[in-house]
């Protein structure tokens, strides 16, 4: 029997029904990650190539595709 599926949000997203985040949830050697608003859309992705893409957020690389 598999195991239902655990998505996280951050704790940064507060706790009320309309608060939009992106959610988190471990499937074997993969991540999943999906809109709070549009659950039934999920991206995988692998730990490696997370991390990868929030370094580089967090250090601005990204920066220059919101404008």
């Amino acid at each position: 029997m598999e195991k239902p599926m655990r998505w996280r949000k951050s704790s940064f997203s507060g706790h009320g029904e309309a608060d939009d985040c992106i959610e988190l949830a471990a499937v074997n050697e993969e991540i999943m990650l999906r809109e709070s608003d549009t659950p039934a859309d999920a991206l995988t992705t692998t730990p490696g190539r997370l991390r990868t893409f929030i370094r580089a957020a967090k250090a601005g690389a990204l920066d220059h595709l919101g404008r």
